[in-house]
């Protein structure tokens, strides 16, 4: 078993510092044009792009608000790593 994206091969933020910066919420892209500015050519800025990509794709993400506000009031649901384990156990003997 492996894990799934919620929304398969929907890319909503393209892999650029333009669809990166456009995607992220309030002051979240002054930080991220800091930490871009700082960084030097190759694996440095590779690592911060990727990272604000990540961020960008869940400030994106059309449920985040909904599990934010779950999260918050203590709805969201959980599970255990035992729960995942077993499930995971489970499926790899179908």
């Amino acid at each position: 078993m492996s894990a799934q994206p919620i929304h398969p091969h929907e890319i909503r933020v393209p892999h650029t510092i333009g669809g990166i910066s456009d995607a992220l919420r309030g002051g979240r892209r002054a930080q991220f044009f800091a930490e871009l500015l700082e960084a030097q050519q190759g694996e440095e800025l590779d690592g911060v792009l990727a990272a604000w990509w990540g961020r960008a794709m869940l400030d994106t993400d059309p449920d985040r608000d909904r599990i934010h506000a779950a999260a918050e009031a203590g709805t969201l649901p959980t599970t255990t790593m035992d729960e995942i384990f077993h499930r995971r156990q489970k499926n790899n003997t179908q």
